[in-house]
């Protein structure tokens, strides 16, 4: 039988609805591809999106994430590195942590915000001070070496690309004079790149000798960083916490600040790629009404009818989804590249949800013709 084109079999297109579905959408190539391409794109935003929310995440811990200890002591009431680097721990809270029982190590940082002008531009820095004999320094020294005087400081990579900074170069914090004695990876981050200095040189900028913004503590073998916890929570003043607890605090105060744009653009994304498979479904099926009335009148019922339409939607979602994640890596890749401040990490949990919302957008793009296919009676195919 031969309807609009198209041979139908049967007992073929009955049993092997993926079958027909591949049939319908193939006879408009350019339809197919832009339709592909109409789901790839929001897949492709939503993809991203969770790379760059990843990659923020990331950047909020990179600090912590790359130091020694397990235990932070901070001032009182502080739970977080932003919090913290306003304010400084009392004085003689680093010799009390180092002797309590327990402690194997600390690791005392002096964290502050500057913003420098270099080359006539100003840019935000996190200016770390730190004893290059207790750690809490640059973790991926790239080039040159560590800070031995007051007057130098080793320069994050991307901030030193920015502005063709070379080791032996020189700046000013400050109204200081300070020279460039190595360049270090994987320190720059959307709200600023570290800068690392000996302890002393940020205490002077800071007037305040002997200061520290938060401990870092190793406990010693066998002690549980829990119990260790518990043991320091008589220090004076302080506030101490498991080192994973402020990662966490750190992410939830970036969480508080971009989760409600980053899920709205998510939802406006996935509600663009149910529209165009709705669209481009919904087209491909009133244009060969026909054919599916002749199926109805051969003995097919709702429900193969639903699995065929099911299956175009299927067809274009999944081809335009696998697309979407191609785009996805290459579009974090160009915004890496143009600016490596920021971070686009795309991790597997995110390429599996995605996928599942192109399965979703399928489902959802369905509904309409899959209505309207099971509302169609076959004596309207006999009726021009």
């Amino acid at each position: 039988m031969t309807v609009a084109g198209t041979v139908l079999k049967p007992s073929l297109s009955i049993r092997q609805p993926w079958l027909l579905a591949l049939q319908n959408l193939a006879q408009d190539k350019l339809r197919l591809a832009l339709s592909v391409v109409g789901v790839a794109l929001p897949v492709m935003l939503i993809l991203f999106m969770l790379g760059l929310r990843a990659g923020v995440f990331r950047s909020a811990v990179m600090y912590l994430d790359n130091t020694p200890g397990s235990v932070a002591v901070m001032p009182a009431g502080v739970k977080s590195t932003s919090a913290g680097s306003a304010q400084s721990l009392p004085r003689g809270t680093i010799d009390a942590v180092a002797s309590a029982p327990g402690v194997a190590r600390v690791t005392p940082v002096l964290l502050m915000m500057a913003i420098p002008e270099l080359h006539g531009k100003k840019e935000v820095i996190k200016l770390v001070g730190y004893d290059t004999a207790l750690g809490g320094g640059p973790w991926d020294l790239a080039q040159g070496r560590e800070p031995a005087a007051d007057d130098e400081v080793v320069l994050d990579r991307v901030l030193a690309d920015r502005h063709n900074f070379n080791v032996g170069e020189t700046f000013y914090i400050a109204g200081r004079q300070l020279t460039v004695v190595g360049l270090s990876s994987g320190a720059s981050s959307w709200t600023g790149s570290y800068v690392f200095a000996r302890n002393t040189f940020v205490e002077s900028l800071l007037l305040a000798p002997g200061a520290a913004s938060f401990v870092l503590v190793t406990p010693t073998t066998g002690t549980k960083p829990a119990d260790l916890v518990g043991m320091l929570q008589s220090l004076p003043s302080a506030s101490v916490l498991l080192k994973s607890q402020v990662m966490a605090n750190d992410k939830q105060i970036v969480a508080d600040i971009f989760d409600q744009v980053i899920l709205l653009m998510l939802a406006a994304a996935f509600i663009v790629g149910a529209l165009v498979v709705g669209m481009v479904i919904y087209t491909a099926t009133i244009e060969r009404r026909g054919e599916y009335g002749i199926l109805k009148a051969i003995g097919a019922r709702n429900g193969m009818l639903y699995r065929i339409v099911v299956s175009q939607a299927m067809v274009a979602a999944i081809l335009g989804a696998l697309l979407g994640v191609g785009f996805a890596f290459l579009m974090g890749a160009l915004v890496m590249s143009a600016r490596p401040q920021f971070l686009v990490a795309i991790e597997p949990s995110a390429i599996a949800a995605t996928l599942g919302a192109g399965f979703v957008m399928a489902l959802l793009g369905a509904f309409v013709p899959a209505r309207a296919v099971a509302g169609l009676a076959p004596a309207e195919v006999f009726r021009r």
